[in-house]
């Protein structure tokens, strides 16, 4: 069975050009999954201040070659390029991370209740006739997700799951005020962390490290 994994695209705390690179890298890694046939989809998106930005992205990829494209991606990313933003600006290496999400663990499943849904559609096109949407609720907690694809109920049970543990994990690790502190942290070590990947221009292209 195919196995989903989930990666978070992360600017941390930098400035506005690493929330670029992360629109960038997000559209780089789209383009080597569907060269490796495998599906993505964007699961939670945070925008940055500058349109066509993000802050943060959750994607999740499924198909044969998946954990090959993840492994090529974890880890920091560092993009050379002058500010589109600051054209005086001396600083042209900018930096974002990849991390891979937690996935649910089998004990996970007995604290889940699930609720199938009529998946919706904008102005009426294109509406799942059948109850395949899914809202996973961890009765413990409260936290609740709704996952709504073209896929099947299962597989949609499959990643509310999935997203139900990454969920769970950031709450567990941190409560609010530790969470930003930790993302301060984690822009820091981005920073200085040596590079998994390293891209070059306004084009994106990839250079060796």
């Amino acid at each position: 069975m195919l196995r989903l994994i989930l990666l978070q695209l992360s600017a941390g705390q930098g400035p506005d050009e690493c929330c670029l690179a992360v629109a960038k890298a997000l559209q780089r890694l789209q383009d080597e999954a569907e060269q490796s046939r495998v599906a993505t989809d964007i699961l939670e998106q945070e925008p940055g201040d500058k349109a066509g930005t993000y802050r943060s992205i959750l994607i999740s990829l499924e198909g044969e070659a998946e954990a090959e494209l993840a492994q090529q991606w974890e880890g920091t990313l560092q993009w050379t390029c002058a500010s589109p933003y600051r054209p005086r600006h001396l600083r042209k290496n900018w930096f974002i991370g990849v991390s891979r999400c937690a996935m649910p663990a089998n004990a996970l499943a007995s604290e889940i209740r699930y609720e199938t849904l009529r998946a919706s559609g904008p102005g009426g096109q294109h509406v799942n006739k059948t109850e395949s949407a899914v809202r996973a609720t961890h009765v413990a907690t409260g936290l609740s997700v709704r996952v709504q694809t073209e896929r099947s109920q299962h597989a949609n049970k499959r990643l509310a799951a999935c997203l139900l543990a990454h969920k769970l994990a950031m709450r567990q690790a941190t409560g609010m005020a530790a969470l930003r502190s930790e993302r301060r942290m984690q822009h820091y070590q981005i920073e200085r962390g040596s590079p998994k990947r390293v891209f070059a221009g306004e084009r994106f292209q990839a250079v060796m490290p």
